[in-house]
């Protein structure tokens, strides 16, 4: 799988689209059986559409990659994060930006995030952190929610 095709099987019928911000997937491989790790599952095998942008990758790459960051050992390997990322590309909804949005966040290095999220189409911004504020969001018809939250919410829209 080529990191160049970012595009993969889009399910135009999916409800909502999310876009996962690294703490999830640092999460994810760190802790496979938490809610983040089933984010990781589900996207991974098509079940839950996500955006990904070309500066998204980046900073999942540079993140994975750091020394100690997926514990001591490490969870993974490097070859396994590589797997790990073309997989991903390979099931995204490509988030080719054409504007920018800054700064918009308490932490401007984030506002990425947004726009990955509109040029994706996904309505939802999965993390852990607690800057990113939902005043700054919701004009944007964005809302931010915790992996744990949002398999909450999830699990109670699909049993309606």
């Amino acid at each position: 799988m080529a990191r160049d095709n970012i595009a993969g099987d889009i399910n135009l019928d999916c409800w909502m689209r999310v876009v996962a911000d690294t703490n999830v997937l640092v999460s994810a491989i760190r802790s496979p059986s938490g809610a983040s790790g089933f984010v990781l599952k589900e996207m991974l095998h098509g079940r839950l559409e996500f955006g990904l942008s070309p500066a998204l990758l980046l900073e999942y790459e540079d993140v994975l990659k750091r020394p100690l960051m997926l514990g001591d050992p490490p969870k993974v390997t490097f070859a396994d994060v590589e797997t790990i990322l073309d997989a991903l590309c390979s099931r995204a909804r490509p988030a080719l930006s054409y504007f920018r949005f800054r700064p918009i966040l308490s932490d401007p290095k984030d506002d990425f995030l947004i726009e990955c999220a509109l040029a994706s189409g996904a309505t939802i911004i999965l993390t852990s952190d607690r800057h990113l504020a939902p005043d700054a969001l919701k004009p944007l018809g964005l809302k931010a929610m915790t992996p744990k939250m949002f398999l909450q919410d999830y699990y109670r829209k699909e049993t309606q």
